[in-house]
């Protein structure tokens, strides 16, 4: 798709920072295309690309889709799995997705396992409340500080990758965001430690000035992990 470049108009009235975010947005193809094909937002097209690379998604398959809004990914997943097989959850309300499943919760609050479980549960044919897949594309608000900022979004991987470790079924699949540049050894050590293959990825559709890429972990190996019990 050719890229249109615009400029603001009356662009005084916006401070530096917003400026430079609306430039970003109305010249962004990403998000021109998201629009005229109808996902909620330019982070579909990673999820597109990510699952184009290591084949994830199949028809009846169960999805967990952290941090999911404004809803993109569970957009997209919903059409590759089928209706009522995805569970997306939010501390934000999102308008309904037809066929997701959504839960307005905080996933690191004491006793959510229980919940998603629960809700995992309710999908037919899936008794002992477990999935096949776990997403997160979550980042925490950024600070300023890349030290803090990087501690942060390490943290949300290890706890997504925790709550994955209760929920997933033997083969299943894990990705989670992280940014370059920090340390991650841990999270690695833990992903390879539990997973038959461990790769990094950065989709063509992540912003080329953001440090972003995904780690994407297949063949869940449960005989390492101590799983909840959904009885």
């Amino acid at each position: 798709m050719p890229q249109k470049f615009q400029t603001l108009k009356k662009s005084k009235k916006f401070s530096k920072s917003s400026q430079k975010w609306l430039l970003r947005q109305v010249n962004d193809p990403f998000v021109e295309r998201a629009k005229i094909e109808g996902w909620r937002s330019r982070a579909t097209f990673k999820i597109i690309e990510i699952d184009k690379k290591f084949n994830l998604f199949k028809k009846n398959k169960i999805v967990v889709d952290l941090g999911c809004a404004p809803g993109g990914w569970s957009q997209y997943c919903v059409e590759k799995v089928g209706m009522g097989n995805v569970v997306a959850i939010d501390l934000l309300e999102i308008p309904p997705i037809a066929g997701v499943n959504f839960l307005q919760l905080d996933f690191l609050e004491k006793g959510v396992d229980e919940k998603i479980i629960n809700e995992l549960k309710k999908i037919k044919f899936n008794k002992n409340g477990y999935c096949d897949l776990v997403l997160s594309d979550m980042a925490s608000n950024a600070t300023g500080d890349h030290n803090t900022d990087h501690l942060r979004i390490i943290d949300l991987l290890e706890q997504s990758l925790n709550l994955a470790n209760r929920i997933l079924k033997e083969n299943g699949s894990f990705v989670g965001k992280i940014f370059q540049g920090g340390s991650s050894e841990e999270v690695l050590k833990l992903l390879r430690q539990n997973f038959v293959k461990v790769k990094y990825f950065k989709p063509e559709s992540s912003r080329k000035d953001s440090s972003e890429t995904y780690l994407v972990a297949q063949g869940f190996k449960t005989k390492n992990i101590n799983n909840l019990d959904p009885k």
